[in-house]
């Protein structure tokens, strides 16, 4: 296989980061991340809230590795974490939705909603030049459920999103959240994740991108 040509972020220029000191919270917000207690722990609990402070100390002890990435611009930031494909010439945005939610219900998965933030662009900001961006929500409610059940902040990623918008070249783009737990891959044990759960959430991010694929090659 040809290795794949990553594209070389953008760094701003940017001055030194400053030798600031850490600031001094009383606590090493590591603590926060230590084991729970052993035996089994009923589904849906809730872990404790974390404190804006120690957030922001625990990303100031990963800076030394975490440099170029907090340093690239927000465009190409934004680009590492989604999963897109450009649409097929000669689709028109309403084809591509037809096409994503023909896969989706041949994939058993429920459409759940959309947000049509195109139409309040316009009706609200008055921003006639505004291209069509639109949010649709899909979901697989049993793997939906079992996550929710080791951790029920991964609510904040339900449902499963797919955007599809118009570019500032009137090029039509498919896009997701890039949650590819490949990157996780061998730590699923000890992240509390049941080997049939991993596959759940390995089978439901291929249905999205097959939902994708779809979409943006029209197809039906």
């Amino acid at each position: 296989m040809a290795p794949v040509a990553v594209p070389v972020p953008t760094l701003p220029g940017l001055p030194a980061l400053p030798a600031l000191p850490l600031p001094n919270l009383g606590y090493n917000p590591l603590t926060l991340f230590a084991p729970g207690p052993q035996g089994p722990v009923k589904p849906y609990t809730m872990r404790q809230t974390i404190p804006p402070e120690a957030k922001r100390q625990m990303m100031q002890l990963m800076m030394p590795i975490m440099t170029n990435v907090m340093r690239m611009s927000m465009p190409d930031a934004m680009s590492w974490m989604s999963h897109k494909y450009k649409v097929k010439p000669g689709l028109s945005f309403d084809d591509v939705l037809e096409s994503m939610n023909l896969r989706a219900n041949k994939l058993n998965f429920k459409y759940v909603g959309s947000n049509l933030m195109w139409k309040d662009f316009k009706a609200v900001l008055n921003d006639q030049e505004a291209p069509r961006v639109e949010v649709h929500s899909y979901c697989d409610i049993a793997v939906g459920r079992d996550l929710l059940k080791i951790s029920p902040e991964f609510l904040v990623f339900l449902p499963c999103r797919i955007g599809i918008m118009e570019d500032a070249n009137k090029e039509i783009w498919v896009m997701m959240l890039d949650w590819n737990l490949d990157w996780v891959r061998g730590y699923e044990g000890s992240m509390g994740v049941t080997p049939e759960l991993a596959k759940g959430a390995i089978e439901i991010r291929d249905k999205m991108d097959e939902i994708m694929r779809a979409g943006a090659n029209g197809d039906l």
